[in-house]
């Protein structure tokens, strides 16, 4: 077990929960602090309950735990936040604000920042979406991501913190439920297609959408924070890649495991989110700098995702008859 203790902040959401686990399995469960704002549905670990947005409390626990390594996934996404843009601009600045502050502050070693395809928009190429081109966000969740990369450059150049980002696609994973963005539909659409259900799809049958599967956002991350600091030479957010694909394409390949699986399409306010992000992504240089390469597919995803997933609902079944 490595001796670095790291800070997990928003632990309860859909990749923190996943992360933790694994850099429970890397650190030990007594060296992850898990935190967020609401409490987990099991405590068998080390979990704080914080308001990242008090900053005074995220020094506490840093203080208490002698954390080093802080990895800030705390944020309202891009459907809920154009919902309250406010409230989403709030979370997702002060956040960063209050974590980048205390990094300096405290001399924490490594700060994990997520960043998001939401930073492109209509003006930028859709098609291998390169790593240096017009960020025009058009969601509030993409204009506090753009924001949040320059600070993240502004604060490593400035005060030498060593801060390290993706650009997450879609992330698809069997772990828990979507969390309120525009690519959830690849998420929910499983969970439909493993309880016998048809799926009313919120976009496009033709709506093609970078994605990439839970596996290989955790890797990712981890490969990136493991990386030496002379090897990241990119401080904004790395583009990152896994695969991409419409409604239609996923639907035809659930059908090959499920063929009585039907998708209708409602097409609502998350399309014009959706036709304002890249189809393809170019992570070229996280394949240059990091040695970046996804594992999986459309086919091996979905065939994991459906293996799990009706396992636990069989499962629930066969608790609740």
């Amino acid at each position: 077990m490595r001796k670095d203790t790291i800070l997990v902040i928003g632990a309860n959401g859909q990749i923190g929960s996943v992360l933790t686990q694994e850099l429970r399995k890397i650190y030990g469960s007594s060296n992850v602090i898990a935190s967020d704002i609401r409490l987990p549905k099991e405590k068998n670990a080390p979990f704080e309950q914080l308001d990242i947005l008090k900053a005074t409390d995220l020094a506490k626990v840093i203080d208490k735990y002698k954390i080093n390594q802080i990895f800030h996934l705390a944020a309202i996404l891009s459907a809920k936040g154009e919902k309250n843009p406010k409230l989403a601009w709030d979370l997702n600045m002060n956040s960063l604000f209050n974590v980048l502050e205390v990094a300096k502050e405290k001399a924490i070693d490594k700060i994990f920042f997520p960043s998001s395809i939401a930073v492109f928009g209509s003006k930028t190429p859709r098609v291998s979406t390169p790593q240096q081109t017009i960020l025009h966000a058009e969601t509030v969740y993409g204009i506090s991501k753009v924001a949040g990369e320059s600070w993240a450059e502004y604060y490593h150049a400035k005060f030498g913190i060593d801060i390290r980002s993706l650009r997450y696609p879609g992330i698809i994973g069997h772990q828990s439920l979507a969390g309120g963005g525009t690519t959830d539909y690849a998420v929910d659409i499983f969970h439909k297609a493993a309880q016998n259900e048809d799926y009313i799809c919120f976009l496009k049958k033709d709506t093609r959408l970078p994605m990439m599967y839970m596996e290989d956002a955790i890797r990712a991350t981890l490969q990136l924070m493991d990386a030496p600091a002379e090897q990241i030479k990119i401080r904004s957010s790395y583009n990152i890649a896994g695969m991409d694909f419409t409604p239609a394409e996923l639907t035809l390949e659930i059908q090959k495991q499920l063929p009585d699986f039907k998708t209708v399409y409602a097409p609502d306010f998350r399309q014009a989110i959706a036709d304002s992000w890249p189809e393809s992504i170019d992570d070229t240089a996280a394949q240059q700098d990091w040695n970046w390469a996804p594992k999986y597919d459309i086919s091996s995803m979905t065939k994991d995702m459906l293996s799990n997933l009706i396992k636990r609902y069989q499962q629930t079944e066969n608790i609740h008859p």
